[in-house]
């Protein structure tokens, strides 16, 4: 294929992104109200966490259950009342009396839960995002003086938005996260049209600014935060893994409309590409999960959550 083909191929793909994008954000986003999907009568709690990086306290979700914890991180349009996790999925459920803690915590709409280089400017607000900061300094400090979490030893999983997120901060924070999940997550953001995709989506997830986050697109804060440029990190650390997406072929589970399908099929690329990093850079602790079906939906990563959960508990339970 020739440079001016493959030009043309990328324009178009972006075209079609941009004309479904309204639908592709909506597809992480929540419902109408922010009821939560677990039943009443989990031992959930609410907490206000103090954040001096963010320069407010932040809720978060919390179900004791273990000294040991999985952090859940939510997608895109992350609300600002609960997480996704609960709102759409039984993810309380799942976990409770499983011997792990779970972890929620709640907003970081377009944030990628990094360390913004500007201030947040979007969703009608302007915020300090220092997300990176609070998720492994800030937080872990609080649940343990509070909680009994140990700083160390825990498991961090994110979709869509936050996949790449959980695997980062593993590989930066191999002491606090053992294991690392990824479910239908953009895992190689600093090239070829990601950049130019996570600028659609910010923009229409609430009108932010993916420039303020990590700058130019493709720089240095773009390469540091791309899990397939770091993939020798994750390698090295001996991190546990477990990435899935799907190909955009819906199954059982549904999620036939455009959007869902556009995005899961780009997405899939992305984590072959992770996967041929890690596996070259030695990388054997992983389990990679691309099966022929899969859409961009809710219902396929509470699936894959119920799949992980024994690893996780075997990792860190």
């Amino acid at each position: 294929m020739t440079m001016v083909h493959r030009f043309r191929r990328r324009m178009a793909t972006a075209a079609l992104v941009a004309a479904t994008l309204p639908g592709l954000i909506g597809l992480t986003g929540m419902t109408a109200t922010a009821a939560a999907y677990s039943p009443p009568g989990l031992p959930v709690e609410d907490l206000m966490v103090p954040s001096p990086a963010m320069g407010r306290d932040v809720l978060v979700r919390f179900q004791p259950g273990g000294s040991h914890a999985v952090y859940l991180l939510d997608g895109l349009r992350a609300r600002d009342d609960n997480s996704g996790w609960d709102i759409e999925t039984n993810a309380f459920e799942k976990f409770h009396n499983s011997g792990v803690s779970v972890v929620m915590p709640v907003g970081g709409m377009s944030s990628f839960y990094t360390n913004w280089e500007q201030p947040a400017v979007g969703n009608g607000q302007t915020q300090n995002y220092q997300w990176e900061t609070f998720l492994t300094s800030e937080l872990p400090a609080y649940l343990s003086q509070n909680k009994g979490i140990s700083p160390s030893g825990n498991a961090v999983v994110g979709l869509s938005m936050s996949g790449s997120a959980a695997l980062i901060l593993a590989a930066y924070h191999p002491g606090q996260f053992a294991y690392a999940g990824s479910e239908s997550g953009f895992l190689n953001l600093s090239q070829g049209i990601w950049p130019t995709l996570v600028g659609f989506a910010m923009r229409d997830a609430g009108g932010f600014d993916a420039g303020a986050m990590w700058g130019p697109g493709g720089g240095p804060d773009w390469q540091r935060n791309d899990p397939t440029l770091q993939a020798g990190r994750l390698a090295s650390n001996g991190t546990r893994l477990y990435v899935y997406t799907g190909n955009g072929t819906p199954n059982e589970l549904g999620g036939a409309d455009l959007p869902a399908t556009t995005l899961e099929g780009l997405t899939r690329g992305s984590n072959q590409a992770f996967q041929d990093a890690y596996t070259g850079a030695g990388g054997r602790n992983a389990t990679f999960n691309f099966p022929p079906n899969g859409s961009h939906a809710w219902a396929y990563w509470s699936q894959q959550l119920d799949m992980m959960k024994p690893d996780i508990i075997r990792t860190i339970g």
